[in-house]
């Protein structure tokens, strides 16, 4: 399951520019996860939301019960990369139907065991782990704003958490730490036994209670648009862990591999253009070629 937005983004980069295509953390989290797991969506979008696109959504097979449709508008993002692509300039955000968001499940979303807490409010994410019963494994991301505006909510939420996501900004945003290690260790001590620090084309970090593993990026010819790449790669590492359905070092290592792999495919079209394409076959014969280069 992913809690997470469902947005139109406008997006321009050095290769071009792209007007209200389909985005958001839940969309990017999805076609990453659908390799390995069945996705429920957890969001809401406004009336003006394109049919096109939740029929999208539909044929991907990914369950919409709990999309929810509000009079309004839909979360807007605009923004733009220039020659940094780690640096994201935000020209405007509409957030529209998503202040009066409260997520709602069926009896059996319930009884998901794998939850991703995408990038929202920590009380929306709050909300809707408070319906699970007894997930197995529950992941979340979060972002500046809500570690300027409410550290307490999201402190609370990440005591009852397995995996934490963060930048490594926000890492040291969080943790007052500037080494990427302590603050990985800092952010353990909130209560996640397994924390995952993204640091854009220099790679991931993970810390947890028995290992700390480093793995760079796959490295892409040329980047296009990072948009969606953390989500993706939290797609394919909750997705591989998923479907494995046990946490243990060799698991985590080859999630890693995994995430990033699909992390790599998202960067080299605008959005969503490549992932929605995206087939198993040239996952594993990309994850055979990283293989290659990193030993791992």
């Amino acid at each position: 399951m992913a809690l997470g937005t469902i947005a139109l983004d406008t997006i321009k980069t050095p290769s071009g520019k792209r007007t209200d295509i389909l985005g958001g953390s839940a969309c990017h989290f999805a076609l990453a996860a659908r390799h390995f797991i069945k996705v429920s969506l957890v969001s809401v979008v406004g009336q003006d939301f394109p049919k096109a696109y939740r029929d999208f959504l539909k044929k991907k097979g990914f369950d919409l019960h709990s999309v929810t449709v509000l009079r309004g508008h839909t979360f807007i993002w605009k923004g733009e990369y220039k020659k940094d692509f780690n640096v994201a300039i935000t020209r405007r955000t509409e957030l529209g139907v998503l202040p009066g968001f409260k997520p709602r499940l069926s009896a059996h979303q319930k009884n998901i065991k794998t939850v991703f807490l995408a990038n929202l409010d920590p009380d929306i994410q709050a909300c809707l782990l408070g319906q699970m019963h007894n997930p197995r494994l529950v992941a979340l991301d979060s972002m500046n704003y809500w570690i300027t505006h409410k550290p307490k909510a999201l402190k609370r939420l990440m005591k009852k958490v397995d995996i934490y996501f963060c930048n490594d900004a926000e890492a040291k945003s969080l943790t007052k730490e500037h080494n990427l290690f302590k603050a990985a260790e800092a952010l353990r001590k909130f209560g996640p036994r397994i924390v995952i620090i993204k640091k854009g084309e220099h790679g991931v970090l993970l810390s947890c209670d028995n290992a700390k593993m480093i793995l760079p990026a796959y490295p892409v010819k040329k980047l296009v648009d990072p948009t969606g790449a953390g989500d993706s790669f939290a797609g394919g590492f909750l997705g591989y862990l998923a479907k494995r359905k046990k946490i243990s070092l060799d698991n985590l290592k080859k999630a890693l591999v995994y995430g990033t792999v699909i992390a790599s495919f998202n960067v080299e079209k605008f959005g969503t253009e490549r992932t929605v394409r995206l087939n198993t076959k040239e996952i594993n014969q990309r994850v055979s070629e990283f293989k290659r280069i990193i030993p791992i």
